[in-house]
């Protein structure tokens, strides 16, 4: 594996079973488990009933594009190989969005309400993206 240049998140506590599951290329979030709501991005609470009990629940890996852009320009030095590129939100079928990316088609092809699956990109020792490509 090359060592991965682009940033990487800052796991906190909350956040590590996500991406120790992302590692074993399995989508999970937080499911309350008084109201059975699925949230994403990880919170301590539950923020539809406010309650501190959840699960780790495994998702289908399905969804639509809800929105995306196209950069033109990079923020980042380690991005400057890559222009364009997309950032898509992702609307899992499970209700919550996750911001990512669509890969394996061309940019231009990318619509709102496309069926993606999603995929995994292991980018580093312990860190493993979950990106999305046409369903």
């Amino acid at each position: 594996m090359n060592k991965y240049q682009k940033p990487l998140p800052e796991i906190t506590a909350v956040e590590r079973p996500f991406w120790d599951a992302t590692s074993r290329h399995e989508l999970r979030l937080q499911k309350c488990l008084s109201c059975e709501h699925v949230w994403f991005p990880t919170y301590a609470n539950c923020p539809q009933c406010l309650g501190a009990k959840y699960e780790w629940a495994l998702m289908s890996g399905r969804g639509k594009v809800w929105s995306w852009v196209i950069f033109h320009r990079s923020y980042f030095r380690s991005y400057d190989l890559d222009v364009p590129y997309n950032v898509a939100y992702i609307e899992l079928e499970e209700g919550p969005k996750i911001m990512s990316n669509i890969v394996g088609i061309p940019d231009q092809e990318i619509v709102i309400d496309m069926p993606v699956k999603v995929v995994f990109d292991d980018v580093s020792e312990g860190i493993t993206l979950p990106r999305f490509t046409p369903a």
